[in-house]
């Protein structure tokens, strides 16, 4: 297989049983792949330890196989960019977080959820989209290392360019545009050290060789994030395509409140 290649992935976290949404975003990458000749990736998003669960791990690969959504590159198949669970993967991600952090295109950031919490009420009642205004952005590194020094716990945000619009040609709803103003700084290594969503899940796509991202319409506004961390890591952006959600007879996306049930 030539590393231009067609390749998808579906990347489940093992906190629970696999459900019906699940399952339809599996076949349609699975169903891409094949229609290609190309690969089918399975990764483990298991970053949250918490709620991880190995029984779930073991429970979702019998599930894939028991549907034949077989996956050519991940767990117990293995391939040339493994590991392919994200808990083992902390190197990797940490070895990012230092050079962004260097070329001053993410900042360490002290405030608490509580803080973050009245910033959001206040925009809020103002009638303002929430997001990061940006506090820790300014300060300097002196106050940086002595808040650090003081035991102040961090997180890490990316450092969002300001008056940039973010384009891309979505697979399934066409053009899409979004303003960088309306995003805020977000965060991509959370305080105890793990990396968020945003992050593990869009480098690893690019690492992987992953070529086309199909997934529900929730992650929309994840796109516009995840282009620009790429963008600045320099590293290749897949094709994404958002499909609309199985939701229930009040629209809201099927749940345990809706009947749905495990595979």
């Amino acid at each position: 297989m030539n590393k231009t290649a067609l390749k998808t992935r579906f990347a489940p976290s093992p906190s629970g049983l696999l459900h019906l949404g699940n399952i339809r975003t599996a076949l349609f990458n699975a169903l891409l792949a094949r229609r290609s000749r190309g690969l089918f990736l399975l990764r483990i998003e298991d970053t949250d330890q918490e709620r991880s669960s190995e029984e779930y791990v073991t429970a979702l690969m019998e599930d894939l196989r028991w549907l034949a959504l077989e996956w050519q590159e991940g767990p117990e198949v293995e391939g040339e960019a493994g590991p392919y669970r994200q808990s083992q993967r902390r190197s990797v991600y940490q070895a990012d977080f230092q050079r962004l952090e260097a070329e001053k295109l993410a900042y360490p950031c002290f405030c608490s959820q509580e803080e973050l919490e009245r910033v959001r009420k206040r925009q809020l009642a103002a009638g303002q989209a929430p997001r990061y205004p940006g506090t820790c952005a300014r300060l300097s590194p002196e106050e940086v290392e002595g808040k650090l020094a003081a035991g102040f716990k961090s997180a890490l945000r990316f450092r969002v360019p300001s008056l940039t619009t973010i384009e891309f040609e979505d697979l399934v709803r066409g053009p899409q545009r979004f303003a960088t103003g309306d995003i805020g700084d977000f965060i991509i290594r959370r305080t105890d050290g793990s990396p968020a969503f945003f992050f593990s899940n869009a480098l690893d796509d690019a690492l992987m060789g992953v070529t086309h991202v199909l997934r529900g319409e929730d992650h929309l506004t994840n796109t516009p994030r995840q282009i620009l961390l790429l963008q600045a890591l320099g590293l290749p952006i897949p094709r994404y395509g958002h499909i609309a959600m199985i939701v229930g007879r009040d629209g809201a996306p099927l749940s345990k409140r809706h009947g749905s049930r495990s595979v």
